[in-house]
């Protein structure tokens, strides 16, 4: 009797301690969907502000104070780097790749790889710094006209979304960087979107640049 009854009570045991567990993954889970949601939402904004300033661009083009600026031809270069950065960090996305969190230990060849695509994104800022002097080293400033206002609004708005990818990305390598930290795979995932994302719009910004400025 004393036997049956210790199996039984492992018995009814066992699927009393099973339920955190299961809880818990269903947690995790839902926390990966709201933060996939909530970057979308963001780029939505993102796209939504900018092709704000697209229209109004498109309406102040007809007046008949509209001219044409020269744009720095850094800004190819500047180019050439954002996308570099954007390729850097889906190579490191992709050592990454493995589990549901990511693991320091096991993670050093693409901690390389965000590395670089950090270096990349400063220096892309700095470049695009470097095109606002040479335009101020021609007499163009803000208000100097509206061909030049729309490129200082349109780059510095793209340039202050960078920072703060970059802000993100800092961040996310101190953690994985840290000694016995992991993190969730899911954060990391969205913040290469966005970073792509900011990729594309540079390219859609400095090809309305070239067209209508």
């Amino acid at each position: 009797m004393s036997s049956a009854s210790t199996v039984n009570s492992h018995a009814v045991a066992l699927p009393a301690a099973s339920a955190p567990a299961a809880s818990g993954v269903i947690a995790e889970t839902s926390a990966d969907r709201a933060s996939r949601s909530g970057i979308w939402l963001g780029l939505f904004t993102i796209t939504m502000s900018f092709a704000a300033f697209t229209s109004a661009l498109f309406v102040r083009e007809g007046t008949s104070d509209w001219g044409h600026i020269v744009l720095p031809s850094i800004l190819y270069f500047n180019t050439f780097l954002l996308l570099c950065s954007s390729a850097t960090i889906e190579i490191s996305r992709r050592c990454l790749s493995g589990g549901r969190l990511i693991d320091a230990q096991k993670s050093r060849k693409g901690i390389v790889w965000l590395l670089f695509t950090l270096l990349l994104g400063i220096a892309f800022c700095v470049g695009q710094f470097m095109a606002w002097q040479q335009l101020r080293a021609e007499g163009l400033y803000l208000a100097t006209n509206p061909n030049s206002s729309f490129f200082y609004v349109l780059t510095c708005m793209h340039v202050l979304h960078l920072v703060a990818g970059i802000a993100v990305l800092t961040y996310l390598t101190g953690r994985i960087l840290a000694t016995h930290r992991t993190l969730r795979r899911s954060l990391f995932d969205n913040v290469a979107i966005y970073w792509h994302f900011l990729g594309i719009l540079w390219v859609y910004l400095f090809g309305l640049c070239l067209m209508k400025l």
